[in-house]
């Protein structure tokens, strides 16, 4: 699934050097972090969340096939102070 979504998001962003996933297991769950230039947060989230919320569609129809529980989170790094 993770190759998967880099394919995905990697492909939409303008910087994709700079986009990175990480997957995290929580409560019997995986999910992918996502983190990415500033600049390609709008492409990835889209108009009223249009195009994130069609990768979690896809993310989760693709692991419930393989019986898997997966999500997708999109990590804003705060500069440190």
């Amino acid at each position: 699934m993770q190759a998967f979504l880099e394919y995905i998001v990697k492909g939409l962003v303008q910087h994709p050097e700079e986009a990175t996933i990480t997957p995290v297991q929580r409560n019997g769950m995986t999910i992918y972090e996502l983190r990415m230039s500033d600049k390609d947060v709008g492409r990835i989230i889209g108009r009223q969340g249009m195009t994130i919320n069609a990768i979690r569609t896809l993310l989760l129809a693709g692991s419930a096939k393989k019986g898997l529980r997966c999500a997708v989170e999109i990590v804003e790094e705060t500069p440190a102070r």
